[in-house]
This record gives C-alpha cells, structure tokens and sequence, in this order.
C-alpha cells in the first residue's frame, strides 16, 4: 500500500530526494496557521487581563496573582498533559482544548460586557484556559513527527519559533489597542482565535500519532509518566537537552526582565524601555528565520556547543552595557541564536523519541525549562536587590556558560548522529 505524498510529510521517514518544502505540506500548515491565530489571541490577553484586573479591582497585587496563577497551572499539568497526549487521540485531544478555551474565554468576554467580571471569575478562567493550552501545546509538539519528515524535523520547530516570535511582536500592541476600544474585545478576540484553531486542526487529514496496539489494561498515570521520564533521563543526548535547555531558558528569560529593571533604574525613558524589547522579539523572529540555513551548514554538536559558547559572551556583553539602551543590541544578537538552537535539539528530540512516548518526553523537557524561566524573575529582582545591574546580570551568561560546558563535554551531545 502506496503512502502519502512526500509534500504531504512523510513522518518517520527522511526521504530519499531533495525534501519538499514545508510551505506544501497542507497538514502541517493547518496546525501552523491554527497556532499562529490562538498564539496571537494568547497574547493580546496576556496584556489585556492585567489591565482588567487593575481597573476592576486597582491592586497590582491582584493582578501579578492572576498572571502567577497561570504559570503555576501550566506548571503543573505539564506532566498529565505528557500522558493524556500519547494515551488519547491527539487529535481529539487538541479539538477538548480549543473547545474549552473557546467557552471560558466568550465567557470572560461576556461577563465584561454584563459587568460581571469579578475577581474569581477571571482567575476561573486563566486557570482553565493555562490547563487546556498545556494540554493542546504538548499534543502538538507531539504531533509535529508525523506531519514532516524526519529531516524538515529542525525547520518544522524553527517555524514553530518564528511564529512565537512574531506573536510576541503583533500580540501585545494588537492586545492594548483592543482594550482601549472595548474591554471585552481582546477576549472575545481570543475566543475567535480558537474557534479558527478548532476548525484548522478539523481539518487535518494525517494521523497525528502512530497506531497503538491495544492492552488490556493502561497503566496507571504515575507509571506512565514514570515511564517517560525513565526514558527522557536514560538517553544521554536526551540528558543533555535537560541540562541545556533549563539553564538557557532561565538565562534568556532572566536577561530580558532585569535589563528592563535596570533601564528604568537608570531613567531611560519608558518608549525606550519598549523598543528594546522590540529589539529582542525582531532578533529572535530573524533568528528563526535563519535557524534551518545554519542547522544545514553545521553539525549539531558544533551548532549547539558554538551558540552557547557565543550566547554566553553575548550577554556578558550586554551585562556591561545595562545602563544604556545599546544593552538590548547583544541581547537581542544572542536571542537571534537562541531559535537555532531550539530548533536543532527539540527536532533531534523529536527524531530520537518513540512516537509512544512523544507527549510525556516533552513534557518533561518542557516541564524542566519551563520551571527555570518562572523562576528568573525571581532571581534577577533578587540579584539587582543585593547588587548594581552589570554585575548582578553576569550571573545570567554564567548560567549560558554551565550550558556550553555540558554541550562540550558531553557525551550524549559529542556523538550524536546527523
């Protein structure tokens, strides 16, 4: 029996000719595009809902609580997120999600207009909301092995970023523009993103995980989450992605939070402030766009073991410059390596893990980097606390620099196979 298309991806296979580009790949473009409407109503409401919260109830307290509440949630099911994705059609799985995203958030949008908006309502539904998105987005990491072939693997993820990117750009200026109109409008626009995202990931012909054989019994979720992390820590090059990514995702997230503390310390003007953090998103947008040309052009141990040791000078650069705008000009060249990167060691991660135990494998790694970057804030307000910003920021690229060393000397990084 003949397979599909190879324009169509033919996962699990990296194909014998030239790869087709992914721009012809139907099925990955529907969950793509999809991603890309709900990433942007994602984040139109990550700026709207602090903005809510302080003009109904006026306590910035309140409104750091509403925003905490979903990362800790997000936290939190990170791992049942990981079981649910390979024990249930991923499909099905993502069309629950989006389902549900949809209702809480015509929901929230509803209770604005009627004026009925309080404070638990609002938490109801970012809570919900984290929890379904955590599901939907470790569904899909999942899922992207079966739409491409195994080797547009690095350039699927390397879209994947751009498209975080991008969002990151048009989201939140999108998000207060809407808010000034009519408070309810970045909510109901956010409904509206995931009821186009619904219909995209409807419309996906391909399976979006190999056929299971079916047992008499599943196991319990402990042991099967025990399970993939047995995996995602017996594989040394899985191993040294933990060790990587955690220490990367903290320095990146810790960099950008107490370089914009310390512009504003040093009374650069709050415009000012914005575009440095404009200068960020546009370095990390054309990072993704460059990341599958330097992937072609070099191996992933040097490619990962170089960025590292680069992003690492990078921002020790930028610590010295952290009284000036020019701080955010290295910062925003690290950043542009950052997607190459992702993009090189979360496809080989996906090339590497069986399709079985896809979801709980990267909710494990997702899980590790995820609970670094919550904590950076933490640290740089501590650090900046206790010491001048040049040398409270150097602590960032020293994290870089434990990464670079692990990409140096591991093993499971030194002899990992094209």
């Amino acid at each position: 029996m003949s397979g599909p298309p190879l324009a169509e991806g033919a996962a699990g296979e990296a194909g014998t000719g030239p790869a087709p580009s992914l721009w012809r790949n139907r099925d990955f473009n529907l969950l793509w595009t999809g991603q890309c409407l709900s990433d942007l109503g994602g984040a139109m409401v990550d700026l709207a809902l602090p903005l809510l919260v302080l003009q109904q109830t006026g306590s910035p307290a309140r409104a750091g609580l509403v925003g905490t509440a979903g990362l800790v949630t997000a936290l939190v099911c990170r791992l049942p997120a990981g079981v649910l994705a390979d024990r249930f059609d991923r499909r099905r799985l993502m069309i629950a999600c989006d389902l549900l995203r949809l209702a809480v958030y015509a929901l929230l949008g509803w209770a604005v207009v009627t004026g009925t908006a309080s404070l638990p309502v609002i938490l109801a539904v970012v809570v919900s909301g984290a929890a379904a998105t955590a599901v939907f987005s470790t569904a899909e990491h999942a899922s992207v092995r079966n739409l491409v072939r195994l080797d547009q693997l690095t350039s699927a993820v390397a879209r994947n970023e751009a498209r975080t990117y991008g969002v990151s750009l048009a989201g939140p200026p999108l998000g207060g523009l809407l808010f000034g109109i009519g408070r309810a409008l970045p909510f109901l626009g956010n409904a509206l993103s995931f009821l186009l995202s619904l219909v995209a990931v409807c419309r996906i012909r391909r399976p979006l995980q190999e056929a299971r054989e079916r047992t008499a019994a599943a196991p319990a979720a402990g042991a099967s989450a025990a399970e993939g992390l047995r995996f995602l820590l017996g594989h040394p090059f899985l191993r040294a992605l933990l060790v990587i990514a955690a220490p990367l995702n903290m320095a990146f997230t810790g960099m950008i939070f107490a370089m914009t503390l310390a512009l504003r310390r040093a009374d650069v003007a709050p415009y000012l402030v914005g575009v440095a953090g404009t200068i960020f998103a546009v370095g990390g947008l054309l990072g993704a766009f460059a990341a599958p040309a330097l992937q072609r052009r070099l191996r992933l141990p040097v490619l990962i073991t170089l960025l590292c040791w680069v992003t690492a000078a990078l921002m020790a650069v930028s610590a010295l410059l952290s009284h000036s705008v020019l701080a955010a000009v290295p910062l925003a060249a690290a950043v542009f390596l950052g997607p190459t990167a992702n993009a090189a060691l979360f496809g080989h991660q996906a090339a590497v893990t069986p399709d079985h135990l896809q979801g709980r494998v990267v909710s494990g790694v997702l899980l590790a980097a995820g609970s670094a970057a919550a904590l950076a804030p933490a640290l740089a307000g501590a650090l900046l606390a206790r010491w001048s910003p040049g040398p409270a920021m150097l602590v960032f690229p020293l994290l870089v620099t434990a990464a670079a060393l692990t990409a140096t000397l591991s093993k499971g990084i030194r002899t990992t196979p094209a």
